[in-house]
Formats: C-alpha cells, sequence, structure tokens
C-alpha cells in the first residue's frame, strides 16, 4: 500500500497539531503536512491543497458549528477522506459524524496505536469507528441530514459568508473581511436564504447552529448534577 503524501491537520490548539503531526509522521515519514486552526483558514488551506490525500479535523475550531466543516469539505472535496479528531467521546456523536460523510472518527484520547490504525485503515479506503461507537445502537436525524443536504448547495463564498453571519458579524463588516461590496454580501445572503429554506438572518443562523455538538467541559458538568 502506498500511504498519503499529503495531509491536512486542522485543530485550534497548538499542542494537540503538534501531538498528531508525531503521529502522522511516525505512520508516514515522508508526509506533507499543512496545518490550520479555524474553518475560515481551513477552507483556504484546501483549496490550496485539493490534492491531499487526508484531513484531520477537529468540529469545534473557531468559525465551525459542529458538523458544519465536515458539511462544507464531504460537498466540495468529496475526493478528500475526513477524519474528525475530536474530544467528544459520545458514541453517539462518532455516529452522527459518519452519517455526514466522515470517513472516521478518533478520540483525542485515543492511543498512538489507535490513531495510527485508524488513518490506515481510512488511508487504504475503508471506514474507522472506535469500538465503543460500533456497539451503539444509532439511528440517525433525519431533520439533520436534510439541514446537511441544504448546506451542502451553498457555494465556497456563500458557505464564508453564513460562517460570518453565525459569528455575529454584519454585511458591512463581512464585505470589508472579504474584500467585496456590500452588494455583493447581499446577494449572496439572499441565495443563502433561499438554499437553506429560511426568511430572515436570524433563522438562516440558526440552521447552522443546530449542527453544534455538546462540548465535552459541557457534558462532563451535565454528569456531575
Amino acid at each position: 500500500m502506498q500511504l498519503a503524501q499529503k495531509i491536512i491537520i486542522a485543530d485550534d490548539h497548538p499542542l494537540f497539531r503538534t501531538a498528531m503531526q508525531q503521529a502522522v509522521k511516525q505512520l508516514v515519514p515522508d508526509v506533507t503536512i499543512e496545518q490550520a486552526e479555524s474553518l475560515p483558514e481551513l477552507q483556504l488551506v484546501v483549496e490550496q491543497h485539493a490534492d491531499a490525500d487526508l484531513i484531520l479535523l477537529d468540529l469545534q475550531m473557531p468559525g465551525a458549528h459542529g458538523y458544519s466543516g465536515l458539511v462544507f469539505l464531504r460537498s466540495h472535496y468529496p475526493e478528500i477522506p475526513v477524519i474528525v479528531v475530536s474530544a467528544c467521546e459520545d458514541p453517539a456523536i462518532m455516529c452522527q459524524a459518519l452519517d455526514h460523510q466522515a470517513s472516521g472518527y478518533i478520540a483525542k484520547s485515543s492511543s498512538l496505536e489507535d490513531i495510527s490504525v485508524a488513518i490506515r485503515q481510512v488511508l487504504e479506503g475503508d471506514l474507522y469507528l472506535p469500538e465503543v461507537a460500533r456497539r451503539h445502537q444509532h439511528q440517525p436525524n433525519q431533520n439533520a441530514l436534510d439541514l446537511a443536504e441544504r448546506l451542502a448547495s451553498l457555494t465556497p463564498q456563500q458557505f464564508r459568508v453564513l460562517t460570518m453571519m453565525a459569528e455575529g458579524m454584519l454585511n458591512k463588516q463581512i464585505a470589508y473581511d472579504l474584500d467585496v461590496s456590500e452588494a455583493t454580501i447581499k446577494a449572496h445572503v439572499t441565495a443563502i436564504f433561499r438554499k437553506l429554506g429560511v426568511r430572515t438572518r436570524t433563522q438562516a443562523v440558526i440552521a447552522v447552529q443546530s449542527l453544534d455538538i455538546e462540548r465535552p467541559d459541557t457534558q462532563i458538568a451535565s454528569a456531575q448534577h
């Protein structure tokens, strides 16, 4: 088997990116690694490296709302497999990642051996789920999948605009950051509304935020009460 030559690591924690980079290089010594620490940065990196062999994706980077980054990648770069790498160890979340067309799921607490197995398995064209998720009785959420399909219809620029809207930015601010006219942003917003089947900015933001997952620290706090 010829292993990958280019892997993108997308995570907002520098220490974890370094650890994952070391793990990848042990498996693929001559690999080229590109990195991103936010969803907007990842979009740019993937545009420049669309020939990547694998993306290791954190679900909770700045600019991302749960599965939104995964939905974007699978819709615009379906040829690049994506392994979700997350601190969340909920089997339902792991299964939902595969519902949204991830090729695998790695918990950040995984051993180096398990990480290597997951990466190798996905590079060979298979799917990878931790044992705890394989034992989980899972029923796909059809509403979430329908929303993901609508989000997948957005162009990369429309997706950027929606992401910035979800961060609370106004059209004027978005136009400035993207270096386009405000009229262009308004046209994108109109197209976003149409594709998502919503009528207002608030409804559009609620739609993308519905893909959020509960943060691990929130889960721990809930378990303690």
